[in-house]
């Protein structure tokens, strides 16, 4: 099993990967791109920590021992040690392929490369770098915490080796894997989409609101939240950012055309949970 985790990318999902790693008693280099981002995540997971252990999950000598095993980097190279790397930035393409170029050439050959990303192509991320048999993709699903599910995406030269390794890792991390074909959205957000899709349209139509559809769903369909609840959680500009990626991948398929609304927030600097104003309005940011 791994025993150095470089993580890339301090935002919600890196943040909570971190933590679940720590947890399971994996040792964590995270990386940013400045200090003030890794001080902000190092603070993030620590409260989130003292609250489990005000909850009673986890003792005070577990919380000490998890925050021991982070290290911070704010250089790339930093993390060639690491057996395993999980990227996890902003849903473009572009910014995800320069990050696994740079990675490519800074890791060890055996280290196997991961990315976050909810919809866009391993293969073409993977084609950045001189080994794509080490690529792979590693859908987690928030909130963090309390969803079990977690997509591996076997890209077109993924080798075996390696999903196997991912599986392994997920396991360890007391989630379940179901690995997937690399196809543009992979196959939660193909089925989620089309019900964010009608959702806003609903809203936009003045039939019903955000609480009215929200509860509809999680009554009749029985999801954990509502569609606007999980749009705010996953944050409405990466929300945006997978619509329009599978808009475009579809040739323009109408029935996929992301919803202006989305547009309008994003521009507004409501983008969900993690800027405390989204569908709903928050008291604190996301973890």
């Amino acid at each position: 099993m791994f025993k150095q985790l470089g993580i890339v990318g301090t935002g919600v999902m890196g943040i909570g990967i971190a933590q679940l790693a720590v947890l399971s008693k994996i040792d964590v280099q995270l990386y940013d791109v400045n200090d003030t981002l890794l001080r902000r995540s190092t603070v993030r997971i620590n409260a989130n920590l003292r609250k489990m252990v005000n909850s009673g999950k986890i003792s005070t000598e577990e919380l000490q021992a998890s925050m021991e095993r982070i290290r911070t980097r704010t250089s790339l190279p930093d993390l060639g040690n690491c057996d395993f790397i999980i990227e996890s930035v902003i849903e473009d393409i572009r910014v995800k392929k320069d990050i696994f170029k740079h990675l490519d050439s800074c890791t060890k050959s055996s280290a196997i490369l991961a990315s976050t990303t909810s919809s866009l192509s391993i293969t073409s991320i993977g084609a950045q770098t001189r080994n794509p048999e080490r690529i792979a993709g590693i859908h987690f699903f928030n909130p963090l915490d309390t969803s079990t599910l977690v997509e591996v995406v076997k890209g077109f030269k993924t080798n075996t080796e390696t999903i196997d390794k991912i599986i392994e890792f997920v396991f360890l991390l007391a989630k379940t894997p179901i690995v997937v074909k690399d196809t543009p959205g992979f196959i939660v957000n193909r089925v989620s989409q089309p019900l964010f899709s009608e959702a806003l349209r609903l809203l936009g139509e003045n039939v019903a609101t955000v609480e009215q559809i929200d509860r509809i769903a999680k009554n009749i369909g029985s999801f954990s939240g509502g569609p606007f609840e999980l749009m705010d959680l996953m944050g409405i500009d990466t929300t945006l950012a997978e619509m329009q990626y599978l808009y475009e991948q579809s040739y323009g398929e109408p029935r996929l055309r992301p919803n202006p609304i989305l547009k309008q927030m994003t521009e507004t600097g409501w983008l969900g949970k993690k800027a405390k104003k989204g569908f709903y309005t928050y008291d604190e940011p996301s973890s």
